[in-house]
């Protein structure tokens, strides 16, 4: 597998200013959660070596674990072949999801049956 740099300017942000960043365990591979990023916030999380994220809710910089402590240590940052988005693979020190799981993604689906 080849390794290209890929310099923040040649980002794709969406029409909103963000891209989304995928957070991954660096250690266990597990996907941890995935948020989204805008320039500052990706630029903060680089300096800082935190993750730092925009929240769409709040419209609003989002430190991870600024409060509860469960920040994520940013290992690698890598730019998918459209960059168009983020892998962010980071060290936890605690669970990323605000339920208290390790990961956002602790819920299966399943397809629920319509038939009587």
């Amino acid at each position: 597998m080849s390794v290209e740099a890929v310099g923040i300017d040649q980002i794709k942000w969406d029409t909103n200013g963000l891209i989304v960043a995928v957070v991954q365990d660096a250690a266990t591979r597990q996907v941890l959660t995935v948020a989204y990023m805008n320039a500052q916030s990706l630029q903060m999380t680089l300096s800082l070596g935190e993750t730092v994220f925009w929240s769409r809710s709040r419209q609003a910089l989002w430190h991870k674990g600024e409060t509860s402590g469960n920040n994520q240590r940013v290992i690698q940052v890598s730019v998918d072949c459209d960059a168009d988005a983020l892998l962010i693979e980071v060290e936890p020190a605690g669970p990323a999801c605000h339920t208290g799981e390790t990961s956002c993604f602790h819920r299966i689906l399943r397809e629920e049956s319509s038939r009587d």
